[in-house]
């Protein structure tokens, strides 16, 4: 199993990060810590992740403007080849350049049950509002603080006579296992069949006058009343693969995209030369480059006067 490659960023003691650590030494663990990275070069987390033979980064945002401070970051991260983000403790507001850098691949947990309580003292928050549970959450990160998509969350009982610190050292283990869990799923979400049939169709019926329809047992997108122009297979004839069918732009295009790639491309069976198979179970599908393989395949059986439409449509 080919394992995604996760950067943790911190700014103290990193004990959610020590809990995703210890979860990712687990051989079926989908996830391994590349680097942990923080805002402080003497958090008390890095000397951790040194000790457990993680890369480590340590640098100080003290008179640095945030977008600069987080190319630096940004820079790190992309340098240990990390897939996605995880922020655990990371008192940092982030760029916007950052957060569109890493969309849809950073997470953060948050000590509430968002949406209620963003930002800091949640637990006296929760307390003082006399709620019988208070909680975590993990989500997607967003230009928005604490506001993204919520992927799990763990309620935790408000006890009689509960403080801020007794409450947030009971969901502080929930956070522990609530973090590595979320984070394993999401990470092994883009090799989900379901999840990756989404994603295709969400850009194919985006395209225009698209439809859907099944053929052959496998939801295939055409023009409506028109031809076909991707397919999507399943384990097709037992094969074990779940790709994309789209129509290559040349006859030789075929070749030249296997030979670059034999990994991701293939020749699909029954279908010819003017085809070409993409891999998506691979856990690190590029869907800009798949928004621009179907819209060319697109192009292809499109009708000459809606692409004669859709060009006057680009020029504004």
């Amino acid at each position: 199993m080919t394992k995604a490659k996760v950067a943790v960023l911190i700014s103290g003691r990193g004990s959610n990060m020590a809990a995703l650590l210890y979860a990712a030494k687990a051989e079926s663990c989908p996830y391994e810590i590349v680097l942990v990275a923080a805002n402080d070069p003497d958090a008390p987390g890095l000397a951790l992740a040194a000790a457990e033979g993680i890369a480590t980064f340590g640098h100080s945002h003290k008179g640095l403007k945030r977008a600069e401070f987080d190319a630096i970051i940004d820079a790190e991260l992309r340098k240990a080849g990390a897939h996605y983000v995880a922020l655990a403790g990371y008192m940092r507001l982030l760029s916007p350049e950052f957060v569109a850098g890493w969309e849809n691949r950073m997470l953060n947990i948050h000590p509430s049950l968002l949406p209620k309580y963003k930002g800091l003292d949640t637990h006296q928050k929760a307390i003082d509002a006399g709620d019988s549970h208070a909680g975590c959450s993990v989500h997607i990160v967003t230009a928005e603080l604490d506001d993204g998509p919520v992927l799990g969350q763990t309620p935790v009982a408000i006890l009689p006579g509960d403080t801020a610190d007794t409450l947030a050292a009971r969901i502080l283990i929930a956070e522990h296992q609530l973090y590595s869990r979320v984070l394993a799923d999401f990470v092994t979400r883009e090799r989900q069949p379901a999840y990756i049939l989404n994603q295709v169709r969400e850009r194919a019926l985006a395209l225009p006058q698209a439809d859907e329809v099944t053929s052959h047992g496998m939801p295939c997108f055409g023009i409506v009343k028109g031809k076909k122009f991707a397919w999507f297979t399943q384990d097709h004839h037992g094969d074990g693969v779940v790709a994309l069918i789209v129509k290559t732009t040349a006859p030789e295009e075929q070749a030249t995209l296997i030979e670059a790639d034999p990994e991701r491309y293939y020749r699909p069976a029954y279908f010819g030369d003017g085809w070409i198979g993409i891999r998506l179970d691979r856990g690190d599908t590029d869907w800009d480059h798949v928004t621009d393989r179907l819209h060319r395949s697109w192009r292809t059986v499109a009708p000459k006067k809606l692409l004669g439409l859709m060009d006057i449509a680009d020029q504004f």
